[in-house]
């Protein structure tokens, strides 16, 4: 004799069916995810810290031409960027200096001063997004 089995026997074993399977399906069909950077501190080891107030982030493309400079400067807010093409060295003061160069991630230094040249002999292009609150100055000017 066959048995019907009764909606709810059905509906539970068809949800197990599809719990069991999303895992590999979402494995096989989300497109590769190629971590660039995860930290909690900045290039010269400050811990970081979202300013106070209302989220918003930023996304902006900095481009530099050969031999321009930035000046000096801070950030009031963490600052993730990645160098598309280019090369660029940063002036960190007594923490050093650093050159980065297209496909470099990094955290830039959070409310300390900084000063960067392109270095190199072509354009410099870099990605940063800023992680800040409305009414707060990504990038200020030291004078």
């Amino acid at each position: 004799m066959i048995r019907k089995w009764n909606c709810p026997m059905r509906t539970l074993l068809l949800s197990a069916l599809i719990l069991a399977t999303t895992p590999v399906l979402a494995r096989d069909t989300y497109p590769p995810v190629e971590v660039l950077l995860q930290a909690d501190k900045s290039v010269i080891g400050e811990p970081l810290e979202y300013p106070e107030g209302k989220a918003q982030i930023t996304m902006a493309i900095v481009t530099m031409q050969p031999g321009q400079k930035t000046g000096w400067h801070r950030h009031e807010a963490p600052l993730a960027a990645y160098m598309l093409e280019g090369e660029i060295t940063v002036i960190y003061g007594d923490a050093g200096t650093k050159t980065y160069k297209t496909g470099d991630a990094l955290v830039e230094a959070f409310r300390s001063p900084h000063a960067g040249v392109n270095s190199g002999e072509d354009i410099a292009r870099i990605l940063a997004v800023f992680a800040g609150a409305e009414g707060v100055s990504n990038t200020v000017a030291e004078e």
